[in-house]
């Protein structure tokens, strides 16, 4: 094949490998990613149950990320990471967390397709020094049939995502060469049912 004049990184972190958190383990990132949430400085009420998404592991951590409903009808969001055991019999270790909050709600946008948050989780160096933000992706569609999500950059699939229980977690380059990630949804016969820019928002 000739050389591509888009040269950038692609399916970067591995694909999940663990189902989604229960029992002892979810307990356990709950009470890391619930710490992170004191220390946001808004009063964002009391945090309700913690959905959990797919893990997704990258530059040796892996990050799940969580989404949770408060008392005053907020979104909790945020991601907790840890270095993965590489050994049998080792756990995981040296956990971090981080939370943020956001009142754009799905109920209150009829109009979305894809719920999701993103955090920037680290950076790619490119070509000319131009580094892509390394970013985490997750959500929910809000159309039905879904079964597989894709973050596009610059109309190049660069990560990909089969949903467990309706969920999807990404992990993908953005913000690359003037290039800015797309979240596109795809049934089980590969038609596409949604797509939505992270910016979206931004441009209108």
């Amino acid at each position: 094949m000739p050389p591509t004049d888009r040269l950038v990184v692609r399916f970067a972190a591995e694909p999940p490998q663990e189902p989604l958190p229960s029992g002892r383990w979810a307990e356990q990132l709950r009470s890391e990613f619930l710490a992170a949430c004191l220390r946001i400085e808004e009063e964002v009420g009391e945090p309700g149950e913690v959905l959990w998404f797919p893990d997704r592991t990258w530059s040796g951590r892996t990050y799940v990320p969580a989404t949770c409903r408060t008392s005053k009808g907020l979104e909790l969001f945020g991601l907790v990471s840890f270095a993965p055991a590489v050994e049998p019999g080792q756990e995981p270790d040296a956990f971090e967390a981080t939370a943020d909050w956001t009142d754009h709600l799905a109920e209150s946008n009829p109009d979305w397709t894809i719920d999701f948050c993103e955090e920037v989780v680290g950076g790619w160096r490119g070509e000319a020094g131009k580094v892509a933000a390394m970013t985490a992706v997750w959500g929910v569609p809000l159309v039905e049939g879904a079964v597989v999500a894709t973050a596009e950059l610059g109309g190049v699939t660069v990560d990909q995502c089969t949903l467990i229980d309706g969920r999807f977690t990404l992990l993908a380059p953005d913000d690359y060469r003037g290039d800015t990630l797309e979240v596109a949804l795809f049934d089980r016969a590969g038609r596409e049912l949604a797509r939505e820019s992270l910016y979206e928002d931004e441009e209108a």
